[in-house]
């Protein structure tokens, strides 16, 4: 691989990282400054009978954004197993970066797996944690019912698209079937490492990050959302918001179609260090511009929107991945285009949720920040 090239995007991508935090700093130190300004102007010159008038803003809102969102078992598990795949793919290019795995790509299988194994934990915790604080001081139900969905949603995955690849191989008798040993050995791992972890995390996250409040009380029935200019509109919002990272990686991403598709090594793994935490940096500041505009458009469904905007990251990773695939490569057939699409949408699949949870969990630090520092009565 060129040396020269990697640097290039490093610093490509680093240039957009500091326009992007001074984007950021401009919109939560200036404007935000003036609302909190304007706001508290208006509480001292009509005291309590002023209420919140008639001005739109993201204070209007601030009885329903920390509304239960739809689907929330759902969205808890994609946040948990989204905080697991951050730490795993941390710990395993720190493992790379320290050893030799990229020589034998037997062990890095193995390595990934031991950290998929250890990292349940994390997984546990961030989605029982998140889904116990929007039903605290009361007691969260269905929590079991997150805690399975966290436990088998990325296996599941994993295992349906395994399963399909060895009927196909199968079918065209081809010597990449994977043996039922191998299934059985990779079972055992998930039940006697990973649920257990997960389930511990889960209770752990329960007791301990659990019982927090929300900065605003939630008002018994949910306030109408207005009409959506187009930049506002959700569909919008998560279409735009996943360019700006996707630009900051997608050099790193042909090297890496490169070295799996192409079987060449990888062994560059500080230069993908710093596009991973590029990548985390860009997708937490995209996410906070997007959610502050859709709250000033007074619509409170940020949970979702936040997760999908920066996980759509992944979905121009995927278009990016046909691209190479008709350019870039000679495949040809059923088989061949089988395995290559399949792989790339479980590899993009969890790059979504990776990249939704990194959007998501800065978004939440963001919405609890700016209505802490306001007074409801």
């Amino acid at each position: 691989f060129e040396h020269q090239i990697h640097w290039f995007s490093i610093f490509n991508s680093f240039m957009m990282v500091i326009f992007l935090c001074g984007l950021v700093s401009l919109i939560l130190m200036r404007t935000l400054k003036n609302d909190y300004a304007k706001y508290r102007s208006e509480e001292v010159l009509d005291g309590m009978d002023h209420g919140f008038g008639d001005d739109s803003g993201w204070k209007q809102v601030h009885g329903d954004v920390f509304r239960i969102p739809n689907h929330l078992t759902l969205y808890t598990a994609c946040y948990g197993t989204g905080m697991q795949l951050i730490f795993l793919v941390f710990g395993v290019i720190m493992l790379a970066i320290l050893g030799s795995l990229y020589v034998d790509p037997g062990a890095m299988v193995s390595a990934a797996l031991a950290c998929y194994a250890l990292t349940s934990i994390v997984a546990g915790y961030s989605s029982g944690s998140l889904y116990n604080q929007y039903f605290y001081p009361k007691p969260a139900p269905n929590w079991i019912r997150c805690m399975l969905l966290t436990a088998i949603l990325l296996p599941m995955a994993c295992f349906i698209v395994s399963i399909g690849l060895n009927i196909i191989s199968w079918y065209f008798n081809t010597i990449s079937v994977v043996p039922m040993k191998a299934f059985v050995w990779i079972f055992g791992i998930w039940l006697l490492f990973a649920a257990p972890l997960t389930v511990l995390g889960t209770v752990l996250g329960r007791h301990w990050n659990g019982a927090t409040k929300f900065p605003c009380r939630v008002n018994a029935l949910p306030r109408q959302i207005p009409e959506h200019q187009w930049y506002t509109h959700p569909v919008a919002i998560v279409l735009l918001t996943g360019w700006l990272p996707f630009g900051s990686i997608f050099i790193e991403m042909y090297f890496i179609f490169t070295s799996f598709w192409n079987y060449k090594f990888y062994y560059v793994y500080g230069f993908m260090l710093l596009v991973f935490i590029i990548l985390a940096i860009v997708s937490v500041c995209v996410t906070i511009v997007a959610v502050y505009f859709l709250l000033n458009a007074e619509d409170y469904r940020w949970p979702w929107i936040s997760f999908l905007a920066s996980a759509s990251t992944s979905g121009y990773v995927f278009l990016y991945s046909v691209y190479y695939f008709l350019v870039k490569t000679n495949m040809t057939g059923f088989l061949q285009t089988a395995y290559y699409f399949s792989y790339m949408a479980l590899f993009c699949f969890a790059l979504g949720l990776m990249c939704g949870t990194i959007g998501s969990f800065g978004s939440m630090i963001f919405v609890k920040r700016i209505y802490q520092n306001i007074h409801v009565d």
